[in-house]
């Protein structure tokens, strides 16, 4: 098959010259080039130039949570064989990864060469602001551009009452668009279809946020099955279980995932200061350049929480989220997780010296 037509038929799928010329070592090995579909017990489904194959994953580091197949990798496959594997992947351009249950702490990748995160989030059930924001801090800290769309819009009539709710979003996401979607109604749906052709998007959302009914509307089509929320706190069972790469009718890549119970954190320092931008820069205008924004003078950080500019709300979910990335990499660094327990030391006795000269000595 010539590359002429391998680009043609890759193309709908995110294949680009850059792809090629990463995939030219393998293509002289007589590999052949495809996009992950699906991954399912250590074998996977790769859209191929032939078309659809099933392959063996087992060559590709499976010990490693980071450096398995995941979802959307660009994949070298060989041509024929029984079992068929895949012989390896391509350098990622983006990769969304949040830490595992496992005790070891490791990172877990769900999904690969991303090009926009879209968060859903239900508006059927309460705006959990600081859920919001951990996804966030995720989708910054993968390199993919995040985008939030409020689902169920429908179900909020009141164009005031939805105004506001949107509004609260946008001053949680700083220079993330936020879009509300009636996928019953077909409001919204034409921004976010022209969002979702400029690439690969990764759907992402707790179970009952309304994925797969998104998903299947932008697709034109019910290719993926819809199951109904609780009514009692809007959560719903995982209609999806594997995390599927679809090509979209007018463009662009969609990546459906399982709904997420647990979205913790790894090594997202970076995203984190990205979703509280307004507070990194207040504090560049702290006194002291390694200043916790607690009790030092000069802070700027909690002056502008005094004068009434950032919400308690906002510095409290910022230091919530350094505190658990900082701890998770402190887990897989010897050397850190011993600086940060001395730091804890010293605060503790800082904050008990103050409390003694508080109390006038009285305490002793």
């Amino acid at each position: 098959m010539t590359s002429t037509s391998v680009f043609s038929a890759l193309a709908p799928y995110g294949w680009d010259s850059a792809w090629a010329d990463a995939f030219t070592p393998y293509d002289a090995e007589g590999l052949l080039p495809g996009r992950v579909l699906r991954v399912d017990r250590g074998q996977c489904d790769v859209v191929t130039a032939d078309g659809v194959v099933r392959a063996d994953t087992a060559f590709v580091t499976p010990h490693d949570p980071m450096r398995v197949v995941c979802t959307g990798d660009w994949v070298a496959v060989e041509p024929a064989g029984t079992p068929r594997y895949v012989r390896t992947y391509l350098p990622r351009r983006t990769a969304f990864v949040r830490s595992t249950s496992s005790k070891r702490s490791e990172g877990q990748i769900l999904a690969a060469n991303v090009d926009h995160a879209i968060v859903a989030v239900s508006l059927a059930v309460e705006l959990d602001l600081g859920r919001i924001e951990r996804f966030l801090a995720l989708a910054w800290e993968s390199g993919a551009q995040p985008v939030v769309v409020l689902t169920k819009a429908d179900l909020v009539p009141d164009a005031v009452t939805l105004s506001h709710l949107v509004q609260d979003v946008e001053k949680t996401a700083p220079g993330v668009p936020v879009l509300p979607v009636s996928a019953v109604d077909g409001d919204g749906l034409e921004v976010l279809v022209a969002v979702a052709s400029g690439g690969t998007s990764v759907l992402l959302g707790q179970s009952g946020a309304g994925k797969s009914t998104l998903a299947n509307a932008l697709l034109g089509e019910d290719v993926l099955e819809v199951q109904a929320a609780r009514d009692v706190d809007g959560k719903g069972r995982h209609t999806t279980t594997t995390r599927n790469l679809l090509a979209l009718p007018g463009g662009g890549v969609l990546i459906d995932t399982p709904g997420l119970r647990g979205v913790g954190l790894w090594d997202a320092e970076a995203g984190v200061g990205q979703v509280f931008s307004e507070i990194e820069e207040l504090a560049g205008q702290c006194r002291f350049q390694d200043c916790a924004h607690e009790s030092e003078p000069g802070c700027a950080v909690r002056s502008a929480v005094e004068a009434g500019e950032l919400p308690v709300r906002r510095l409290e979910s910022y230091r919530k989220l350094m505190r658990e990335n900082q701890w998770i990499v402190a887990k897989t660094d010897a050397r850190l997780r011993a600086e940060i327990k001395k730091d804890w030391k010293r605060k503790g006795a800082e904050g008990r010296a103050a409390m003694e000269a508080k109390r006038g000595g009285r305490w002793r």
